[in-house]
């Protein structure tokens, strides 16, 4: 306990970057996720402040009787937000959802274009997370563009950090006054050998970005005592890529995923490492089929609690386990024939670690604007 401890503030570490307004990490272990937001309260950053001050004063300016009613049920509302535990609920069908339509968004990885790829289901886009005492709200793109007007927002992580990017991109460009002003800075398409993306929104003047960093810091090499060189982590030095992106003003780090066993010990792992999800068409609705709540989060959580600097802790491990049939399992290649799937069926094959967009990552996506709501309230009472 006493190493993983150790461990883990190192690792901690790379959150506490001078020049960011305010940071979210994700820790990702097996099906289990968390959010890290770091959160400064003695020194806001301009951008930080004019965010919360200018979409306030818009919702909260009475002009009749009926707009005050509405602004004191707001009021109310995000009151009862605050107080909330938005990470203790159910998944609800809603018919309103995705919060993009399918086959309308032409970021999204092939691999995670379940629909494209022949999956024939849809009710796994149609989930909406329901926290038992409140009302999460839903993401208002047109809301969250004005957020990050002249910002950039920055995504740091593996393949599931990348899920939840093109999620958010997908949500912003559909809401966007004109999505042809929506575009990658070099010219780049969506592909696997590319490292870095940058989304521009010209409109807005901003820009929403990806960097691949598995690990988040170093991979390193060090002697081995037979003279063969063996692989090892820096956990005092952030990757490679963090001066590209150091100076953003939200950033969304994701690594976890990558500290299990089979990735750390045996150098790398991949999507196709065993499990079976073809056939789940519904979420699990017992909660004693749920995985357990793994050791090393608790590890996580001592350590936050001890931080120096305040962090949010935003738990959504369960809420995600719920979803066993949000992953593209046979559906992340091109309509497959029968005999094909049979033949990925015979080896195990199947994409049972990320998820099919519209999906899961999207209701990720409304969790960190219902964040960036409460922020707002807090930061006006203060």
């Amino acid at each position: 306990m006493a190493e993983a401890t150790k461990h883990l503030k190192g690792l901690c570490t790379v959150f506490r970057t001078r020049s960011i307004a305010f940071a979210y990490g994700f820790m990702l272990g097996f099906v289990a996720f968390t959010i890290l937001f770091a959160f400064n309260r003695s020194s806001y950053s301009p951008w930080f402040t004019s965010i919360f001050i200018t979409s306030t004063l818009t919702c909260t300016t009475p002009t009749t009787s009926s707009s005050s009613s509405s602004t004191t049920d707001s009021l109310q509302g995000m009151e009862t937000l605050m107080n909330c535990d938005l990470f203790d609920g159910e998944w609800v069908h809603d018919d309103s959802y995705p919060l993009y339509k399918q086959g309308s968004c032409s970021v999204i990885d092939h691999k995670f274009n379940c629909s494209h790829n022949g999956r024939p289901d849809t009710d796994y886009q149609k989930m909406k997370w329901k926290p038992k005492g409140c009302n999460l709200p839903r993401l208002d793109g047109v809301r969250m563009l004005e957020l990050l007007r002249g910002k950039r927002l920055v995504f740091v992580g593996d393949s599931l950090n990348r899920n939840m990017w093109e999620s958010m991109l997908c949500i912003l460009k559909g809401s966007s006054k004109d999505p042809s002003n929506v575009f990658e800075a070099n010219g780049k398409q969506i592909s696997k050998g590319e490292t870095s993306f940058s989304f521009v929104f010209k409109d807005y003047n901003f820009s929403v970005e990806f960097f691949v960093s598995p690990f988040l810091v170093q991979e390193w090499k060090m002697p081995d005592k037979d003279g063969s060189e063996k692989e090892t982590l820096r956990l005092d030095l952030m990757g490679r890529s963090s001066d590209q992106y150091k100076d953003a003003d939200i950033i969304i780090f994701n690594t976890g995923h990558w500290w299990i066993p089979d990735k750390t010990f045996k150098g790398g792992g991949e999507w196709n490492s065993g499990g079976s999800c073809d056939r789940e068409t519904e979420p699990i609705k017992n909660e004693t089929y749920l995985s357990a709540y793994p050791q090393k989060m608790k590890v996580l959580e001592s350590v936050l609690k001890a931080m120096k600097n305040h962090v949010t802790y935003l738990n959504i491990a369960r809420m995600t386990d719920y979803r066993k049939e949000g992953h593209p399992s046979f559906y992340r290649d091109y309509n497959l024939t029968k005999e094909e799937r049979k033949l990925k069926l015979k080896y195990l094959i199947q994409d049972c670690n990320h998820w099919c967009l519209p999906g899961v990552p999207d209701a990720w996506n409304e969790l960190l604007y219902a964040e960036l709501l409460i922020k707002e309230n807090k930061m006006l009472q203060h």
